[in-house]
């Protein structure tokens, strides 16, 4: 299994490389960084002796020493550089063709602190993306394992690739797992205990059949919070700092793509950790 981090040479890049080490570590899987730049941008892989280097060149070549020399000694790390005038897509290419199982991005630089603000990159890939796509926080500081997965299980379709997506990665690894199931509701609707009712019959029945596929000695919880809205529920969660929100694509995505709907992107003001979003119909690498 690998990990594809999205990087630059810049605080968002760093961020990315964090989350990806994190999840490498996770997992106990390999990680590629890998750096995609224009088509007209000067490279060389290796350069004769004595050779003399552009600037640009020698810019790359500092931006690949200071990523690897990011990557703790236990992660082993590959660096790449790619040429696409699409960065997005330059990502999914190089994901193919290395058999990465998540790409990971950080957010944009104008966001709040810890606090999402989607780039046009990290849009094109929560948009178009094959693989899970990991989001970074603006802050986000953490390399060590995730310790604990929170899977977004709603009613919608789509929740069964978050559960199996967030089961494979607590079996490898007997990571504590929690199902959150939100119920949000605005100021004009008063069937408030119904709707709470009917998502805490759906997260019971998600919880028995994630307990039908998981080691006995794994912790699993259950949690239905309840919000004007869906940023108001995220907000009333405990939230460990190593942890990792795990949630579905939006049932409008094509198959075994992503799209993130509305719910997401309300979900992602009131985050503070870091978000992977699954998409359609994903199955997760076989253990």
């Amino acid at each position: 299994m690998r990990y594809l981090v999205g990087y630059r040479p810049d605080e968002r890049g760093a961020e990315a490389l964090r989350l990806g080490i994190a999840g490498a570590r996770t997992l106990q899987c390999e990680l590629d960084i890998v750096y995609v730049v224009s088509h007209n941008t000067p490279y060389v892989a290796s350069h004769p002796e004595g050779s003399r280097v552009s600037a640009e060149e020698q810019r790359l070549l500092t931006a690949k020493r200071e990523a690897l020399a990011a990557v703790p000694q236990d992660v082993p790390v590959r660096f790449h550089i790619r040429s696409n005038d699409s960065t997005a897509q330059g990502l999914i290419d190089a994901a193919r063709e290395l058999g990465a199982v998540r790409i990971v991005v950080g957010a944009a630089r104008e966001g709040m602190l810890d606090r999402y603000s989607i780039g046009s990159v990290a849009n094109a890939l929560l948009h178009s993306s094959p693989v899970p796509v990991m989001l970074a926080p603006r802050g986000y500081g953490n390399t060590e394992p995730f310790s604990r997965l929170t899977a977004g299980v709603g009613e919608r379709e789509g929740w069964q690739s978050v559960l199996a997506t967030a089961l494979s990665s607590t079996r490898r690894h007997h990571r504590p797992l929690r199902l959150v199931s939100l119920v949000a509701l605005d100021a004009e609707r008063s069937r408030y205990g119904e709707d709470a009712n009917a998502a805490l019959r759906h997260a019971n029945s998600v919880l028995a059949e994630a307990a039908r596929s998981l080691p006995q000695d794994v912790d699993v919880a259950i949690d239905v919070v309840q919000g004007r809205k869906e940023e108001d529920a995220i907000a009333s969660l405990d939230w460990e700092e190593t942890e990792l929100m795990i949630i579905g694509s939006s049932r409008l995505a094509q198959k075994h793509r992503l799209f993130l709907g509305s719910t997401a992107n309300r979900m992602l003001r009131a985050l503070p950790v870091p978000m992977m979003v699954v998409p359609r119909d994903h199955e997760p690498p076989r253990d």
